[in-house]
């Protein structure tokens, strides 16, 4: 049984992923979307025979579907899918990481500020450089402001030499609401063509999202979910707290490192999709609830889900109605109950 369990958490991304593909305004029946991607992977497959060979012949291969079918699963929806799964995963490890280091169940990177404050540096680059949206100028400015927001959070959590959970909320909220209140003065300061724009990438969306964006947010997200990964059983060590001291443990070295990783996957992840709360709330304890507390586990299943859970989220986003639903209303919508939920149980505290 815990062995199907581990399987289906594994293979969760490759179902969700093809039934986005497949789902839409436009529907494509699974059976062509798997024969597209078969007859894609053999194109470029004979493509690399061609390259190998120096300029040998071989065989070009045609999809037998119409060119609208291929336009829209290769162009449009498998980027936008592949790009959710990558966000996914980010903001998902990221309230996992966040949760362990601080030993607080409620925290995600929305409640520390980091995504308000990496949310006003991407608003800021779009309205001063309008149009760059492909992270060239929004990527920086949003993960330097997620990185101070965060440090200010804890800076100001900080009583005594220690940081509560309550402490840490409080001072979340006043950062966000700091942020919050800055991005809204860009908004009134900005034209109405840039406003409309910021104001619906705030809400959160895949709709920009193709594979020059995905070129750029990938390999960024790839890395730090990589060496979150590879430094997974150190939150174990973390949960310990002051008594990973005395085994010679850098407490404090090793929560930086986590949070900067953590505000570089999150930013990216709002600089390109915008704001997408609830997620790394939400999952972490999913599986936390399915597999057990252990970091080592943890932290391969919750960026596997997150893959999941987005782009199934997205999925619904642009399918529910006839127009587009900004994503993030949808994961508010499923997050807010998820946390009242949380509260409840444990009453802000790790261990109530």
């Amino acid at each position: 049984m815990r062995r199907a369990l581990y399987i289906s958490f594994l293979l969760s991304p490759v179902l969700a992923l093809f039934v986005s593909l497949c789902i839409g305004t436009y529907p494509i029946p699974p059976s062509a979307v798997a024969g597209m991607v078969l007859f894609k992977v053999a194109q470029v497959g004979s493509d690399v025979v061609k390259t190998l060979t120096l300029g040998g012949v071989s065989p070009s291969i045609t999809i037998p579907y119409p060119s609208v079918d291929q336009t829209i699963l290769f162009d449009i929806r498998l980027p936008r899918a592949l790009m959710a799964m990558v966000v996914g995963s980010a903001l998902a490890v990221s309230g996992a990481v966040l949760q362990a280091i601080f030993k607080n169940p409620l925290v995600n990177s929305y409640i520390l500020g980091i995504s308000s404050g990496a949310a006003f540096g991407a608003a800021l680059a779009i309205g001063l450089f309008a149009g760059i949206f492909a992270g060239i100028g929004v990527t920086p400015t949003a993960f330097s402001f997620a990185l101070i927001a965060v440090l200010a959070t804890t800076s100001l959590a900080r009583v005594g030499g220690k940081v509560t959970p309550v402490s840490l909320v409080l001072a979340g909220i006043i950062i966000n609401a700091f942020f919050s209140a800055l991005t809204s003065l860009l908004e009134f300061l900005m034209g109405h063509d840039k406003l409309a724009s910021v104001v619906y990438w705030l809400m959160g969306s895949f709709a920009n999202s193709d594979w020059s964006s995905l070129r750029v947010a990938f390999p960024v997200i790839l890395v730090g979910c990589f060496l979150i990964y590879l430094m997974r059983w150190q939150l174990n060590v973390l949960s310990f707290g002051e008594e990973a001291k005395l085994v010679g443990v850098d407490v404090e070295r090793l929560k930086f490192v986590f949070v900067v990783l953590v505000s570089m996957i999150t930013a990216v992840s709002i600089a390109f999709c915008g704001i997408i709360g609830w997620v790394g709330l939400m999952i972490p304890h999913i599986v936390r609830m399915a597999f057990g507390p252990d970091h080592k586990t943890l932290i391969p299943f919750t960026i596997t889900l997150g893959a999941s859970f987005l782009v199934l989220a997205d999925t619904l986003a642009r399918s529910v109605a006839t127009y587009e639903i900004p994503i993030g209303i949808i994961t508010t919508l499923l997050g807010i109950p998820f946390f009242a939920y949380l509260l409840r149980k444990t009453g802000g505290g790790w261990d109530a």
